[in-house]
């Protein structure tokens, strides 16, 4: 790997375990690609945390914009995440048109307007955490349709709305509301209502009507997530993640605006290895022929 791969896999080690880990199990020739899309969307989800108010937030999402739109920014190599994001675009000969999107998607990040109807956190969820899942699939296949398009939508809203319940209570610090409007309007309150009040009843259903939502999508890629060919299976092992996550809201001590959701890093480790082995002894003539290892 050139030092700009290295660097991905060094981020991702320190910024974001559970990925890191789960690019392990990646085939080790396509390996070094998975981490330069896993840190690219890495650097795009952190892009709020790292700013003081939406415009400049605004400018490096641009900056990102112009270096997929071929708008030039001299040499990269300064910026290993762009520089193996590059490389592996090439290597793999992916679409430009979703990491765009992607970075479009993150602006939303920026500002604390409520999110829409459930269809548009479907869409969000598509084009950030969807087209991740999809990319890597690509990556994983040597840059040929591995035809998992669907079970990608479907991995992206289920891992989205995992990600949601695990930074609630710090998007309530800080005056935003992923949850989407008409769940919350279902439950009798508002996106305002939570930030002000998060201990009204409403808060508490809307999280878990979300959450059921969520586990409705792990169904549909358990349907769909067999015969995946085998050496792209490890693009959605991510997914063993999103289970106990989901049944987190379902604890009677939940409170959606103080419970930190995570999961401990010995379990995450484990939960992987499983999903890997799974993974493995489902594999027939070529594909994984059982979608066994999406259990929990």
């Amino acid at each position: 790997m050139s030092d700009s791969f290295n660097q991905c896999q060094a981020i991702l080690r320190d910024r974001d375990p559970d990925r890191f880990a789960a690019s392990l199990y990646c085939d080790p020739a396509h390996r070094p690609g998975v981490m330069a899309l896993y840190a690219f969307h890495l650097e795009l989800a952190r892009v709020r945390e790292t700013v003081h108010d939406p415009m400049p937030g605004e400018i490096r999402l641009q900056w990102w914009r112009d270096l997929l739109d071929g708008a030039g920014h001299g040499d990269v190599r300064g910026h290993p995440v762009a520089d193996a994001l590059l490389m592996t675009i090439e290597r793999y000969r992916l679409p430009r048109a979703p990491l765009v999107a992607m970075t479009e998607a993150r602006i939303f990040d920026l500002y604390d307007d409520p999110m829409p109807e459930m269809n548009a956190f479907e869409g969000y969820a598509g084009e950030t955490h969807g087209a991740l899942f999809q990319l890597v699939a690509l990556v994983l296949n040597d840059g040929a349709d591995p035809g998992t398009g669907t079970l990608a939508g479907h991995a992206g809203v289920a891992e989205a709305i995992a990600a949601v319940v695990r930074a609630l209570p710090h998007h309530l610090r800080r005056g935003q509301v992923f949850l989407p409007t008409d769940v919350l309007v279902r439950h009798g309150t508002s996106a305002d209502r939570v930030v002000a009040q998060p201990e009204e009843t409403g808060t508490r259903a809307a999280v878990a009507e979300l959450a059921e939502h969520g586990r409705h999508h792990l169904q549909r890629c358990r349907e769909i997530g067999t015969h995946v060919p085998a050496a792209v299976a490890p693009a959605f092992l991510p997914l063993v993640l999103v289970p106990p996550v989901l049944r987190s809201v379902e604890r009677r001590s939940y409170e959606p605006w103080t419970s930190v959701v995570e999961t401990p890093r010995l379990s995450a480790l484990w939960r992987l290895w499983q999903g890997s082995r799974r993974m493995r002894a489902g594999v027939r003539s070529g594909t994984v022929a059982t979608a066994d290892w999406l259990k929990g």
